[in-house]
């Protein structure tokens, strides 16, 4: 990554300036590049004479030497800087920034490295294989999924895709809660729609229960297809086999739903299982050797406030039964004990805010390091219509769940629009802009790019000319340039996406470079039918293809596909 390889550049110019007594020895920090606002100051910039001015200012002034201006600061460290292809000249301007322009000829080079790479452009190991755990979707089993979910799940996905891109291992698990309260409560639920469908009254729904539409549908579905068995038997017998069932179905519609997305998982990891195979005793135990546990109230707590949480937590209520914390400790202690991951990351919706202190300080009781986990946590998705919030669904009248919006908008449109914004942001889902076949729809606008790319090239092989053996040094007018340049961002913007957790910056990147393909489109014939242009043409055929495969990478580091025609 040509970010990387600056700075590296510029550690050594500084060191060896140090040692040839351009500068005094003093620590180096950390070397920042960036990219200037205006083009006109180049490629690249670093600060780095404004870091290091303090520093060298005092030891100048201990040895009994003059003070540097930052400029001259960062002129010294130009003068150590090796002559290298990439670079065509570097600058230093008021008050102390070293502005980097890269070479042209270099620069049209790129062109072919980039087709070289392939589908691996823009991967840039940061993992160095390191084993992550990503933890999404993980609704309860208690019905389909609401619209909110796609949120948690796409921007899952596409973090796993983006880590695996930064050279991560990366697991991606569907946490299934059918362990708790709320499974009892569907299932109890379910059991009286079952009875009702038969004409039997087997009471209310429970408290707490679930009164939606899909569960009179669900429960009509058992009686189709195990007929009325279920009211022979003890009741508590039945709600528990109707449980099971009504599980199953969830799951079913859960994995219609994420496939239809684009979005897969490698396990589907069931709650019930920490249980049957003992991993609960064997957190308690270990939380009970380090005196991590108290009674009071008749329940079992977690001692979280001595750990350095805001307040302790249940393990075994009053009742006897264990309380969803002591869930998530057996599953953490799983992840990182019994499986061994390096890292976790775990997707949650923003009302767990609170919950994140008291993972924490699980970490530390269960001796490890907390900076392991990591809570991603997702603001609420507004769906607008016509300028309007929707809240209800239109086909059942309750909530709006994913497959309504699939099936409206298409799941090209759904990611595209929820990984829009950055995860701490609210989302405001607008169904009319992503409905639009125009280049208003973000969406549209970057897979018609593809689109357009895919018919040049189709167009350029129906004229009989090839691309192969172009001379891509003929690439010099400035928005091939920028074609080029916009492209060599995807291993930068993968980086900082891997470091920060930033979903966002994909569809970012994806329209800008649509944008400078279409200038590029604009102001430059691709295919000229001049045979002086001959040359030409196949070096900007390779430009096509190099440009659509960047732009089909960022698109499938989004889940979104792209299309050869539109």
């Amino acid at each position: 990554m040509v970010k990387d390889e600056l700075a590296d550049l510029i550690y050594q110019a500084v060191r060896k300036a140090q040692k040839k007594g351009d500068l005094p020895k003093t620590d180096i920090p950390d070397i920042a590049i960036t990219r200037p606002r205006q083009a006109q100051r180049g490629d690249y910039s670093s600060n780095q004479p404004l870091q290091m001015i303090a520093a060298v200012n005092t030891a100048l002034k201990a040895a009994g030497h003059r003070p540097l201006t930052p400029v001259e600061l960062g002129q010294r460290i130009v003068h150590r800087l090796p002559k290298v292809p990439f670079i065509a000249q570097v600058e230093v301007s008021p008050p102390g920034f070293m502005n980097i322009t890269l070479d042209e000829g270099w620069l049209a080079q790129q062109v072919e490295a980039i087709l070289a790479a392939g589908d691996s452009f823009g991967n840039v190991d940061r993992g160095h294989g390191r084993r992550v755990q990503v933890e999404y979707g993980s609704a309860n089993p208690t019905g389909p999924l609401h619209v909110g979910f796609g949120r948690n799940v796409v921007l899952g996905d596409t973090l796993a895709n983006l880590l695996a891109a930064g050279g991560y291992h990366v697991q991606r698990e569907y946490y299934i809660n059918d362990a708790g309260t709320q499974i009892v409560k569907f299932g109890e639920s379910l059991y009286v729609r079952y009875c009702q469908n038969l004409g039997q009254d087997a009471g209310d729904i429970p408290e707490g229960g679930y009164h939606g539409q899909y569960v009179v549908d669900w429960a009509k579905r058992i009686v189709d297809e195990e007929g009325d068995r279920y009211l022979t038997m003890p009741r508590d017998e039945a709600v528990k086999l109707i449980t099971e069932i009504g599980r199953e179905m969830v799951l079913e519609s859960v994995r219609r739903d994420v496939v239809a997305m684009n979005v897969h998982y490698d396990d589907w990891f069931s709650e019930r299982s920490l249980y049957q195979e003992g991993v609960f005793e064997q957190i308690m135990a270990i939380l009970r050797q380090g005196d991590h546990l108290f009674m009071a109230d008749g329940a079992v707590w977690f001692n979280a406030e001595a750990l350095g949480a805001d307040k302790d937590e249940v393990i075994i209520r009053s009742n006897g039964l264990p309380g969803y914390f002591a869930s998530d400790i057996s599953y953490h202690y799983n992840k990182f004990v019994q499986r061994g991951f390096d890292w976790v990351i775990d997707v949650w919706g923003a009302d767990h805010h609170g919950h994140v202190p008291r993972m924490k300080a699980m970490m530390r009781a269960l001796g490890l390091d907390p900076e392991r986990l990591t809570l991603l946590l997702y603001q609420l998705v507004t769906l607008l219509e016509s300028g309007e919030q929707v809240r209800l669904s239109k086909r059942a009248g309750t909530q709006v769940d994913l497959r309504e919006v699939l099936d409206d908008i298409g799941p090209d449109a759904l990611r595209f629009f929820l990984l829009a914004r950055a995860a701490d942001s609210q989302m405001d889902l607008d169904l009319d802009l992503a409905r639009k076949e125009s280049s208003e729809n973000p969406v549209y606008y970057v897979q018609y790019g593809h689109a357009r790319i895919a018919s040049i090239l189709r167009y350029a092989e129906e004229q009989g000319y090839s691309a192969e053996g172009a001379n891509v040094s003929l690439l010099i007018h400035p928005a091939e340039l920028a074609l080029i340049r916009k492209m060599l961002e995807l291993p930068e913007v993968v980086a900082q996406a891997v470091e920060t957790l930033a979903c966002h910056q994909l569809p970012h990147y994806a329209q800008e470079l649509a944008a400078v393909f279409h200038i590029f489109y604009r102001d430059c014939r691709v295919v000229s039918s001049e045979p002086a242009d001959h040359a030409l043409t196949q070096a900007r055929l390779r430009l096509a293809q190099a440009a659509k495969l960047v732009l089909g990478r960022t698109l499938a580091l989004m889940g979104v596909s792209a299309p050869e025609r539109m």
